[in-house]
């Protein structure tokens, strides 16, 4: 094992015994912003951590993103560097990414065999889709603009390195729904006397379904999920009051629209069928992620130049990503890389027994190195 191989292992280790959720990493965007500094790079914290590497006379400049933030779940692996903060868990692989970035800002600080700019973006509470926005919000595309911006993501149960990718759509919008009945409780003897909250929230379960199967085009890829349904009764108690709360994902805006004007209908028919009043909101926590199609061919290019295989073309992935709001902002790519197919590496995304692949740590920081001298090739005096 090398020592620049060692050191990014230990780096990813110790990320992973510490892990924090959305918007409290205080102790990883420490550890984030005195790696930066020690390489020389000039560094800026705020929401999240940037970075800023620039070298020769170029104007061009490219933005790198990695997420910091970890998972509410309690981590059931049996490694010697599991989480040492009871409950929370990097589940979802943000302590590799934010190495596999650390390890290309090192190699790109000493050979500095580009010319350009390239800005590095460690961002907060990507699982709640709220901190790219944060950052946007902040400012940071307005103090360190970048012409495009790049996301990795690692994908278990794919080849270890293996990167796919397709321009246009390539992650699901996520919008959250919660619907509020009100009817009248009463007795479990006497249903006739009341009006049954929960017998009108099941008959709204079943139609909302019909969405996707009768109301929109075959192949739409969208999905409507009822994952709570709540009520105030009791053994003998009728409810009078139903909450159903679930989850939309759409490839579309066109068709996350158009499942919300159908859930809207749906509520209200029901509902009035019944005598009942319900309260719909609807809520789009992460946006549809595009990518253009200029970065995408970039990635398949840095990829091969790496030695890797390479899919320019991959189907859509049902899964939401807050990297949508840099990639609208700015063209982007979006990309997966295998993370492996076997034990823990090619566990789900979001498993209590899920884990980072050490192997891939050189193999990303190759390929952002690979990417970056593409985009922001040296002069050739």
């Amino acid at each position: 094992m090398s020592e620049v191989y060692q050191n990014l292992v230990e780096l990813r280790r110790a990320f992973h015994r510490d892990p924090e959720l959305g918007f409290q990493e205080q102790r990883t965007k420490t550890r984030v912003a005195a790696h930066l500094r020690g390489l020389g790079i000039e560094v800026h914290e705020g929401v999240g951590v940037v970075g800023i590497l620039k070298f020769g006379s170029g104007n061009r400049a490219i933005g790198l993103r990695a997420d910091m933030d970890a998972l509410p779940i309690t981590e059931k692996s049996t490694h010697g560097y599991v989480s040492e903060n009871p409950g929370v868990m990097h589940a979802c692989g943000h302590d590799g990414h934010m190495t596999m970035l650390l390890g290309a800002a090192e190699t790109l600080a000493r050979d500095t065999d580009f010319d350009g700019t390239v800005v590095f973006l460690f961002q907060p509470n990507e699982e709640h889709g709220l901190g790219a926005r944060a950052m946007i919000d902040e400012g940071v595309l307005e103090r360190f603009p970048v012409e495009e911006v790049y996301a990795i993501h690692n994908l278990p149960g794919a080849p270890v390195g293996q990167v796919s990718t397709r321009p246009g759509q390539i992650c699901a919008s996520e919008s959250l729904f919660e619907i509020e009945i009100t009817g009248k409780g009463g007795h479990a003897s006497m249903p006739h006397v009341g009006v049954d909250a929960i017998t009108v929230g099941a008959e709204m379960v079943l139609a909302l379904q019909t969405i996707v199967s009768r109301k929109l085009a075959p192949g739409a890829g969208a999905v409507v999920s009822v994952t709570e349904f709540l009520t105030d009764g009791q053994r003998n108690v009728l409810p009078g009051h139903a909450t159903l709360k679930g989850d939309v994902r759409a490839r579309l805006p066109e068709d996350r629209k158009a499942v919300e004007r159908f859930m809207r209908q749906i509520v209200a028919g029901v509902a009035a069928t019944h005598g009942v009043t319900a309260e719909m909101s609807f809520n789009t926590e992460f946006i549809e992620t595009i990518n253009a199609t200029g970065p995408v061919e970039a990635v398949v290019r840095a990829a091969r130049s790496a030695g890797l295989e390479a899919d320019g073309n991959r189907p859509p992935m049902s899964f939401s990503e807050d990297f949508a709001h840099f990639s609208t902002a700015v063209p982007g790519c979006f990309l997966l890389m295998g993370n492996g197919t076997e034990g823990p590496h090619g566990q789900p995304l979001h498993a209590a027994d899920y884990d980072f692949n050490d192997a891939l740590l050189p193999i990303g920081a190759a390929f952002w190195t690979e990417l970056v001298r593409d985009r922001l090739p040296a002069r050739k005096d």
